[in-house]
């Protein structure tokens, strides 16, 4: 740190505290995802901020803050959970995992800091907005002002005379006039609305009903939070006044989750904050081996120093590696003159590249759209889709849910720009989330427009063109429309780009193909707290939103689909993708019954069961203590008890991850062994038991999960609200869970499971000559497999043996190490190196198979199924030994987990056509990776076992002849568990 930093603060300075977490996913989101280096790696957000942070260095007298400041810091947030974890242990649980593109550009964002000179914090066990807290009342309390660069709700409470915030983005200020308007209360009492109203995003709970207007309200009128719990019993609203007495204390918990940490332990004093001189050949030397050619550009001339001095030698002195080859400009928005697809395809990507730029001439200009009010004009769009001979279509409704979701509108597009809005079910009234009153005036009656629709969304001359169809479709049908024949856009992206960055959904691709961003949800809905369902939405607002999903999706079908035939992936999807839809929408619309009684027992037996050994816990310690709180228990078991490999934070509290205790209990240690389990019995109370009984649908009265086809870089398929896919199969506790999914009266369940199919997979793909005879002879393969590696007999083996066996050749399948393989046999690192050296002596042909799919991997990106799905992993390339390590496990495990699943997709599009063809009335219900679960009339049962039994068997024929047979075992029973 350069002496000049080391002066204290004083009055008439000016310190910007940046939210650098909050710059790093607004610059993720608002640029083109597949911004690249020439090497492979993502860059996207990387330059996103890069321009942003450049901006605010050069530009801060002329945004709204109006001055240049003499400190400015950037603070992130530390990837490790925080002290409101201890508080409640649900505090950001449903927050999603950052997008896998992102994650190694961390890193690379802190590193970017440091080029520019700017001083940058992160604090493990601290969120950014505690340390900016502490660092705002630091300068305060010194004379100083303080502007926040962040437009985060949460940072409103440090509002004040002399803390503003500066949303860069929309160049506005806010201070306390801005703060009051959004929350109805001055910032200081901001915290007591938070605390009433709640957070969906961070899972803070609130109170129950009320919302920001209505805190506010109420903390406007009763001074603060405890002043109206105290005095909740006198408020006149019944539900009201009993939600604020019954859930008094998740209140306060939620005050204590909102409020900011003014005293957070800072490692590094505000004052090393004081801005430094840029240095020119380090900032330049950070952006020219990141390759961003037009903001290298722009710091060269203020910095005085030539870009093409800065020689590679000076790149890898500096602390960054230059790239591997020229690359093309990237832009000083980000944008990139070729897009990742085209550089991993060739002339097929450069070709839709090409018909992209063509398209984008062709304006979106919302106002050009028509609201269609009456029958005649919907039949003249009708008759102009029949006469071009596709249409874009879109639904929209008052939910999520397809079961449960209520229709509004349909959109259609029939040409890029020439699209329409049919309002269906929009209403007046106050617009909350009840809804309102009657429904507006000037729509066609609901089913005047179905039945007019009816006949093109089933016509077999006119395609039917959406973005993730399976969601309209199961709407549409709900109201006895059976959409046919379609294409789908967000499984033409899936099928030619799985694995690269930015994912499929429609806005992604929007920007990725037409360089536009569309309408977001929130832009007409609002969110959180506020947010009204569709039907709410103002027609002319409405209108805009819906008929550019159709513009837009119309716009990318012309753009992908021309991509299929060009690339060899045709056949993919049209045999693994798109078929599949119906036959997923009609599963989900099925739903399965379960045993809500059973489940509300069992709940009860595992909360007895955890607190029993919650109980052993307290014992084994010697004490009693809070057993969800990771503090106390490291204090516990590395402090008290002085067990071995503990290991502090930087906050200096001992870390109990899940490694850690397995680690320990593998061990033999048996408090840590106690905790693992009394953790799993929780997780199943709170997942399962607890939250299945109210996600029964009230219609059907049935649970109905929700399958992803595009989720997963290997065609797995992915369950969701909720999640029937992880419900253990090999503990007690999960078994009895599953015994709760229950066949009606008259009917079984019937569980149809391949056995060891990834094994069978890479013996087909690997060509091993031992694994093959094996799997032909139908012997038992971890038998076999321990007598190759260990030379013992297959008669009368120990079963310890056959264990160890089973753990390397499902483990090998994983890219497992010898550590991994020693902690989960517990034996010896040195033991497992030994059995996984004599694996691959035995059978070499693994080995060499996973070494030419890593050099596949590293020359083409992809790599692909046995029957042509490629799986992309376009950061194989990268510097970082970790992440290319970890890329190349992946490569290697996924053609053979990516067959799989081709594999059972394909008999799943087989499966209903042959139930019917054999006058057989099972219904197909659940897919749990490698298992189908069907429901099936107690007198059918036979002729569907053999039936379904002989459908997955054949499932990979006619396009392709496995080496080995595929088995499957096949059992039918009162409900999941015994099937199973």
């Amino acid at each position: 740190m350069s002496s000049e930093s080391t002066t204290p603060l004083k009055a008439g300075d000016h310190v910007f505290l940046v939210d650098g977490s909050s710059y790093i996913f607004r610059a993720y989101h608002a640029l083109p995802p597949l911004t690249r280096k020439s090497d492979g790696l993502p860059v996207g957000a990387v330059a996103g901020f890069c321009n942003m942070l450049w901006k605010l260095l050069q530009e801060a007298d002329e945004t709204a803050a109006g001055v240049t400041p003499s400190h400015i810091v950037v603070v992130f947030d530390h990837s490790s959970k925080t002290f409101r974890n201890e508080i409640y242990d649900q505090y950001k649980a449903q927050r999603p995992e950052p997008p896998e593109d992102l994650r190694p550009q961390f890193s690379i964002i802190r590193d970017a800091v440091r080029a520019f000179n700017v001083a940058c914090i992160e604090q493990e066990g601290y969120e950014a907005d505690d340390i900016i807290a502490t660092y705002a009342h630091q300068a305060v309390d010194a004379g100083a002002d303080v502007t926040i660069i962040s437009s985060d709700k949460d940072l409103m409470q440090l509002v004040g005379p002399r803390v503003t915030m500066l949303d860069t983005m929309k160049n506005k200020s806010i201070a306390e006039p801005e703060v009051f308007e959004k929350f109805g209360v001055t910032p200081d009492k901001v915290v007591d609305v938070q605390a009433l109203a709640g957070d969906s995003v961070d899972n803070v709970p609130g109170v129950p009903g009320i919302g920001v207007k209505t805190a506010a309200q109420l903390i406007n009128e009763f001074g603060d939070l405890e002043s109206l719990l105290a005095g909740a019993d006198g408020i006149k609203q019944k539900k009201r006044r009993e939600n604020l007495i019954e859930f008094a204390e998740q209140a306060r918990i939620s005050r204590r989750l909102v409020e900011l940490d003014t005293k957070t332990p800072v490692a590094m004093p505000l004052s090393d904050g004081k801005v430094r001189k840029l240095d020119g050949e380090k900032a330049l030397a950070f952006l020219k081996a990141m390759e961003f050619t037009t903001l290298t550009r722009r710091v060269a001339e203020v910095a005085g120093v030539e870009a093409a001095d800065i020689s590679p030698a000076e790149l890898a002195i500096k602390g960054w590696e230059a790239p591997a080859a020229a690359h093309e400009e990237v832009g000083g928005d980000g944008s990139s003159g070729a897009s990742a697809s085209s550089r991993a395809s060739g002339a097929p990507g450069a070709l839709a590249d090409a018909r992209a730029a063509e398209i984008r001439k062709i304006p979106l200009d919302t106002s050009r759209y028509e609201l269609v009010r009456d029958a005649e004009r919907l039949k003249a769009w009708i008759a102009d889709a029949f006469e071009t001979g596709h249409v874009a279509v879109d639904t929209e409704t008052t939910s999520l849910d397809p079961m449960q979701a209520e229709l509004c509108g349909v959109s259609l597009a029939t040409a890029p720009g020439k699209a329409c809005y049919i309002p269906l079910g929009h209403r007046d009234g106050e617009g909350d989330l009840l809804g309102g009153g009657g429904l507006v005036e000037g729509q066609i009656p609901m089913k005047e427009a179905i039945d007019l629709l009816k006949p093109l969304l089933e016509a077999p001359s006119v395609l039917k063109i959406a973005q993730n169809l399976k969601y309209d479709w199961v709407i549409l049908k709900r109201s006895g429309i059976a959409v046919a024949p379609f294409d789908d856009t967000m499984l033409l992206s899936y099928t030619l780009d799985a694995g690269l960055v930015g994912g499929n959904g429609m806005d992604a691709l929007s920007e990725r193909w037409l360089g536009h961003t569309p309408i977001k949800f929130e832009e007409v809905c609002g969110k959180g707290k506020s947010m009204i369902t569709f039907d709410m939405v103002a027609l002319d607002k409405a209108l805009a939103y819906a008929a550019e999903d159709a513009d837009v999706t119309l716009r990318l079908w012309m753009v992908l689909k021309s991509r299929l035939p060009a690339e060899g992936m045709t056949t993919v999807y049209e045999t693994l993708e798109r078929p599949l839809v119906p036959v997923l929408a009609r599963m989900e619309m099925r739903g399965v019954s379960i045993d809500r009684q059973m489940l509300s027992r069992l709940s009860g037996e595992l909360a007895q069961g955890a607190a029993a050994l919650e109980a052993e816990i307290h014992e084994l310690a010697g004490e009693n203590f809070n057993v969800g709180s990771p503090k106390q228990l490291g204090d516990i078991l590395f402090g008290k008890m002085g067990l071995p490999g503990g290991k502090k934070t930087k906050t200096g509290a001992w870390s109990t991850s899940v490694s850690v205790l397995e680690d320990l209990a593998a061990e033999g240690h048996e408090l840590p062994t106690k905790i693992v389990e009394w953790r799993q019995l929780s997780k199943l109370k709170s997942t399962y038991t607890d939250t299945l009984p109210k996600r029964i649908n009230a219609e059907t009265g049935r649970v109905h999960t929700s399958y992803s086809l595009a989720s997963t870089t290997t065609g797995r398929l992915s369950s969701s609200e909720p999640n029937l896919q992880n419900i253990p199969v090999r503990t007690e506790a999960g078994r009895k869970i599953r015994k709760a999914f229950i066949a009606p009266e008259g009917m079984k369940l019937l569980s149809a499971d391949y056995s060891q199919i990834e094994l069978r997979v890479l013996a087909h793909m690997a060509e091993i000559p031992q694994l093959v005879k094996a799997f032909a002879d139908g012997l038992d393969i971890h038998a076999m497999t321990a007598s190759e590696i260990f030379n013992v007999p297959v008669k009368d083996m120990d079963p310890m043996v056959r264990r160890r066996a089973k753990a390397i050749n499902f483990g090998i399948i994983y890219g497992i190490s010898a550590f991994g393989l020693a902690n989960q046999l517990g034996i010896s690192r040195g033991e497992a190196g030994d059995y996984i050296k004599t694996y691959f002596e035995r059978f070499p042909g693994i080995r060499d198979y996973m070494e030419e799919t890593k050099r596949k991997v590293h020359a083409d990106g992809y790599v692909t199924t046995i029957f042509g799905r490629k799986a992309h992993y376009p950061e194989v390339n990268t510097k970082n030994p970790n992440m290319r390590s970890f890329y190349e496990r992946a490569a290697i495990n996924a053609p053979i987990q990516g067959s799989a699943a081709d594999i059972i997709r394909r008999a799943m599009v087989r499966m209903e056509d042959a139930l019917s063809s054999s006058k057989l009335s099972a219904r197909m219900l659940l897919q749990v990776h490698d298992e189908l679960i069907f429901e099936v009339p107690d007198e059918e049962v036979d002729p569907t076992i053999a039936l379904v039994s002989r459908i997955m068997e054949d499932a990979p024929a006619p396009a392709l002849s496995l080496r080995v047979p595929l088995q499957v075992d096949a059992r039918a029973a009162a409900n999941w568990d015994e099937a199973h």
